[in-house]
C-alpha cells in the first residue's frame, strides 16, 4: 500500500529566505504506518511535518500550528470508501483558510473522490500507493505557490500603505538571492559619487538601478536626467547633450540647454550608451574629462559636475577589443559596473513584480481591487520572459485591460500567444520561414539594431542586411 520511503526523489528547495522556518505539512491519515512513512519522506527532504489520525485531530492541529500545507487522506472510520468525511473536513479547512494549499490522497474510487475534491477546492491530489517522485512534485508546486501567493498579499500592504502617502520613495521590488548583490552594491556605490556602468539584458530594469543609485547619493536633491544616447543620431547628439544657441544652425530660433547642464550637480543617466557611435564617444569623452563644454554654437566654456550611471545590453570589453567602443571612455564610464541578472533568473521575484505592476496599473485605470488568480500566477512563474522585466510590465497591463471582472485569469494573460506560438510552429515552418522568423526575434530582441542581431544570428551586418532585403523586414537601423 505504502511506496518505500527509500525511492529517489528529488529534494523539496529552500524558501528564498535562509532564514526563514522550513514549509510545515500536516499529514492526515487513519493508518498509523502511512503517517510515519509519510512523515519520514518529507522531514529527509527538510519540511516539518505534523501528524493526524482524525478529522478533529486535523482541524485542531491546523487551529495551532501554523501549517503551509494539508496532506489528507479522503476516507476515515466513520465510513471507509466513500470519501465524505474527507470531504467534510476539506470544506471546514477551506472555511478556515481558504488559501490553504490542499493535497488529497486516496485509494478507493480514487478518479470520483478526486473530481470531487478538486471541485470542492483541493489544489491536487494523488494515489495510494504513492510515488515519490510525483507526490514530492505535487508538494513542491503547491508549496512554492503558497510562498508567492504569501509574497503578493505582503507587496499588496505595502502599496497599500503606499497610495495611503505613507512612502514615496523608488524601490527595488526584489527578494531573490541573485538580486542581493546587486542591492548590497547599490547601496555601496550610491553615496560615493563614483560614475557607475549598468549592464543587463533589455528590460532588466537598468533605468531603475540608475535612479536608485541617484536616489541614495548626496545629489538626491538635484536632478536626475535621463537620455538615449545611443538612439542619437549625429547631427542632433551634441545639441541634446551640450545645448546650442539661438542661431546655431537653421532650426535653432532660441537657446536650448542641454542634458549635461540640466543635471549639473545631480545625475545623468545615459542608456544604450554601447550604441553610441565613434565620433560621438570621443565628444562625450572630452566633456568628461574636463567637465567642461561648449553649446553648439558657443564660443563659451561652461563648467558642470554631473555624476554619470551609464546603461548597455552589449559585452563593451569585446567592443573595445573589437575597435567599436573607446577604451579610455570605459575607464571612464566604468568606476564600478552593477550587473543585472535576467528575469528567468530571479523568478522568485516574479510574483512581487507582477503583484507592484497591477498595483500601479489598478490606481491607473481606476480598478484597485484586481487581483491574480493562482492559476495566473502559475503561468507567470512558468514562462520563460525574453523580455525581462519590462516584458512582465506590459503583460499584467494588457491582463488589467483583458480582465473582465476583479480576478485575472491565465487566459487574460495570453502568455501562450506571445511566448510560445512562434516555437511551436517552427516544424511546420519552410526554411525561409524559420529564417525569417529567426531574423525578426532578434531584431526584437536588440530593439532593431542590425549590428547586435547581426552578432546574435552568427551572420555579418552585411550578410544580415541582405536578408533583411530578400524577406521585406522593415523597422531595422
Amino acid at each position: 500500500m505504502v511506496s518505500p520511503v527509500s525511492e529517489s526523489a528529488p529534494p523539496l528547495p529552500n524558501p528564498p529566505s535562509a532564514a526563514a522556518r522550513p514549509p510545515c505539512v500536516l499529514v492526515a491519515d487513519d493508518q498509523a504506518d502511512v503517517l510515519e512513512a509519510l512523515r519520514l519522506l518529507l522531514k529527509r527532504d527538510g519540511l516539518t511535518v505534523v501528524t493526524s489520525q482524525s478529522p478533529a485531530g486535523a482541524l485542531a492541529t491546523l487551529e495551532a500550528e501554523d501549517v503551509d500545507l494539508v496532506l489528507m487522506d479522503l476516507n476515515y472510520a466513520r465510513d471507509t470508501t466513500s470519501g465524505q468525511e474527507g470531504i467534510d473536513l476539506l470544506g471546514r479547512i477551506r472555511a478556515q483558510d481558504a488559501s490553504l494549499p490542499v493535497v488529497v490522497m486516496t485509494a478507493w474510487g480514487s478518479v470520483e473522490g478526486a473530481v470531487e475534491a478538486m471541485r470542492a477546492g483541493a489544489r491536487d491530489y494523488v494515489q495510494k500507493p504513492w510515488d515519490n517522485t510525483r507526490l514530492l512534485a505535487t508538494l513542491r508546486t503547491q508549496l512554492e505557490l503558497r510562498r508567492a501567493l504569501k509574497r503578493s498579499r505582503r507587496l499588496e500592504e505595502e502599496n497599500q500603505h503606499l497610495r495611503r502617502g505613507q512612502g514615496n520613495q523608488l524601490a527595488m521590488v526584489s527578494e531573490s538571492r541573485s538580486m542581493q548583490p546587486v542591492r548590497r552594491l547599490i547601496e555601496r556605490v550610491a553615496p560615493s559619487g563614483a560614475n557607475v556602468l549598468v549592464t543587463g539584458e533589455h528590460g532588466t530594469g537598468k533605468e531603475v538601478v540608475a535612479r536608485l543609485i541617484h536616489g541614495g547619493s548626496t545629489r538626491s536633491e538635484r536632478a536626475f536626467v535621463a537620455v538615449n544616447s545611443g538612439g542619437l543620431s549625429e547631427g542632433v547628439f551634441e545639441s541634446e547633450l551640450f545645448g546650442h544657441v539661438k542661431g546655431a544652425f537653421t532650426d535653432a530660433k532660441s537657446d536650448r540647454i542641454g542634458c549635461f547642464e540640466l543635471a549639473d550637480g545631480g545625475t545623468l543617466f545615459l542608456d544604450e550608451i554601447g550604441n553610441m557611435p565613434l565620433s560621438q564617444q570621443a565628444k562625450l569623452l572630452r566633456v568628461l574629462q574636463t567637465g567642461e563644454l561648449h553649446p553648439v554654437g558657443s564660443s563659451k566654456t561652461r563648467r558642470v559636475d554631473v555624476r554619470v550611471v551609464s546603461a548597455t545590453n552589449v559585452d563593451l570589453s569585446r567592443a573595445v577589443a573589437e575597435g567599436r567602443f573607446r577604451e579610455d571612455l570605459l575607464y571612464r564610464l566604468n568606476t564600478v559596473e552593477v550587473q543585472l541578472p535576467p528575469l528567468r533568473e530571479r523568478r522568485e521575484d516574479i510574483p512581487l513584480l507582477a503583484a507592484h505592476f497591477l498595483a500601479e496599473q489598478g490606481r491607473r485605470y481606476g480598478r484597485p481591487n484586481v487581483r491574480l488568480s493562482s492559476e495566473a500566477l502559475e503561468a507567470l512563474l512558468a514562462y520563460a520572459w525574453p523580455g525581462n522585466v519590462r516584458e512582465l510590465e506590459h503583460a499584467v497591463e494588457r491582463a488589467m485591460l483583458m480582465a473582465s471582472g476583479d480576478e485575472v485569469t491565465q487566459e487574460d494573460l495570453l502568455l501562450k500567444r506571445a511566448g510560445r506560438e512562434g516555437m511551436a510552429r517552427l516544424e511546420e515552418m519552410t526554411l525561409d520561414e524559420v529564417e525569417r522568423y529567426l531574423i525578426e526575434r532578434a531584431l526584437a530582441r536588440h530593439e532593431g539594431n542590425v549590428s547586435e542581431a547581426a552578432k546574435g544570428l552568427g551572420l555579418s551586418r552585411s550578410a544580415l542586411y541582405r536578408r533583411l532585403q530578400y524577406y521585406g523586414i522593415k523597422g531595422a537601423r
